[in-house]
Parts: C-alpha cells; structure tokens; sequence
C-alpha cells in the first residue's frame, strides 16, 4: 500500500475514533437513590461515613465499613432485566441481595424515618448518572412489621408512583409525583428503577412515618421522626467522590457483583470514566500522525518536483 494510501487510512481510522469520542462524551450509565423520602443508605451516608451518628448507622458501618456509605449510589443488579423477584429473596430487598449492602435488610424500628401523611406526595431520586428506563416506588402494606425481615408479600402491588425517566435530571433529581394512602406508624417505600436500555436496575428503600391515629383519625408524627433523616448534599457528594468506587460507565463498582454484566459500549465508555480521556488522546494522537505523514509525503513531492 502507497504511503498516501497508508495515511489516508490511519487518518479514516483517527477521525472516525476521534467523532465517535466527541459525539459519544458524557454518557454514562445510571446511578442513584431515593432522597425524598430520604433511603436508608442516603440517610446514613449523609451522617457522615466516618463519624455517623444514629446507632444504626454506626451499627451499619461497624458491621459493613464504609465503603457501601460512599458508595451510596450503587444499590443495583447489572442483569436484572425486570426479574426482580426471582433474583432478590425475601428479606434482602433493601441491599437487592447484594452482600456489600446487607445492613441495609436489618429489621429494626430505629432506622432514620421521613414524617409523612396521606395524600399527594412528591418524590425526589438523586440521580449521579441519569438514564432512560422506569421508577416505580411501592408500599408496605397496613400491618406491616418493621421488626421483621421485608418480603415481597409485604409490598401494595400497587405503586404508589410510576414515572418514565430520560437521559436528563434537573439539578441532578428526578422529580415527580405520587400519592400515598392512609397508614400510621412506621412504613416503607420500595423503589425501583429499571433501565430500558440495559438490564441493570437500582434499588432503595425508605423508612417513613405516618404517625399515630389520633381520635379523629388524623395522623400526629410520633417521637420516632423527631430526628429527621437528612439527603446528602452536592458538596457531600463531590468532595467524597474520590472514596467512591462506582464506575459510571459499568454497573457498579463491588467485584462481587452479578456476573454477564454487559460490556460497556465505546457510548458508555466515554465520560466520567478515564476511558473517555484515553480514547480522545489516543484518537488526536492517529489525526496527528496522519497529518504528518501527508506532510512528509508533500514535502518529499517538492523535492523531486524542484530536483
């Protein structure tokens, strides 16, 4: 092949790559939870995973450490594919069966609680890495006993809220509407988002308090709420990311996470992972070299044209 020939396929090949990277920086795939009700693992990652607060967040990361707090976005199945109650068991809803995040399945009352009522409610989902899919948020059912491990069978079929989500979050949220029926005491909120355009969903869960009857049947917040659970801030989160371990571009950032996760896309690859710079670099590093070599064989041109 001509030396002309040879570098208009390496520049092909550079500027392909190179448009391929351009087009495709800042995807990256989904990540986030509930913050309003506050969840379970919000809640005490914005404690503070190093000098927590509440007991059962100190309990959490004596048990756990505190990865899975600065990890607090990655509750998630990479091939779940909406068969979520064949490869979650009960009692091990809240950490989606997942080892990393198994304090979050502990039965106890003493979990931070968000005080709620009857009625229209709006939700909020922190979002690190929006994406397309579906979030559908689910409730305990009355009678449900927070001293023992959450089953499936404990869950309204009924959603309280279901909303299609895109690639866009304002400010980072996925805002949206519900409404949350008559209860009392202590409940909780299931969330869960299936990505459409991949098999990976994320999970959370979220303690809420809708008080005691009181005689005319109005909820009053109980004692257990005095202490309202807080959702970690944008400050939080940017100046712990460097302790996260959540890659944004794979489903999630635990080695021991289901395995035949899907293989990133060079979409996917491009962003908030370093893949994305190397990409770019090594596409200007091939554009460079093509134009040198075009250049050489100009200049080699002048001087047989001159001689």
């Amino acid at each position: 092949m001509s030396i002309k020939r040879s570098a208009l396929s390496v520049g092909a090949v550079g500027a392909a790559a190179l448009a391929v990277a351009v087009s495709t920086a800042g995807t990256a795939s989904a990540h986030g939870t509930m913050t309003n009700p506050v969840s379970r693992v919000a809640a005490c990652y914005a404690e503070g995973p190093e000098h927590p607060v509440s007991q059962i967040c100190k309990d959490l990361v004596a048990a756990s450490g505190t990865q899975p707090l600065y990890d607090w976005n990655e509750v998630n199945i990479a091939n779940a594919a909406g068969n979520h109650q064949a490869l979650i068991p009960d009692g091990k809803l809240c950490s989606a069966n997942r080892d990393k995040y198994q304090a979050l399945d502990w039965p106890r009352t003493d979990w931070p609680a968000t005080a709620v009522k009857a009625g229209a409610f709006t939700f909020q989902f922190r979002t690190t890495a929006p994406h397309v899919g579906t979030q559908t948020v689910y409730i305990t059912k009355p009678g449900y006993d927070p001293t023992k491990p959450l089953k499936w069978s404990d869950l309204d079929p009924t959603p309280v809220a279901q909303v299609q989500v895109d690639r866009t979050a304002t400010n980072g949220f996925y805002t949206y509407a519900g409404t949350l029926p008559q209860r009392t005491g202590r409940q909780l909120l299931y969330t869960v988002w299936q990505r459409s355009d991949s098999p990976e969903a994320f999970y959370s869960c979220s303690d809420v308090d809708f008080g005691a009857a009181t005689a005319a049947g109005a909820p009053a917040v109980s004692a257990l709420t005095a202490q309202a659970p807080a959702a970690p801030s944008d400050a939080q989160i940017a100046a712990d990311a460097p302790k996260s371990t959540v890659a944004h571009h794979g489903h999630g950032g635990d080695p021991n996470s289901p395995a035949g996760a899907v293989i990133p896309t060079a979409a996917a690859a491009v962003g908030t992972s370093a893949t994305g710079p190397l990409l770019l670099a090594g596409a200007a590093a091939i554009s460079v070299g093509w134009a040198g070599m075009v250049l050489r064989r100009r200049r080699v041109e002048a001087v047989r044209r001159d001689s």
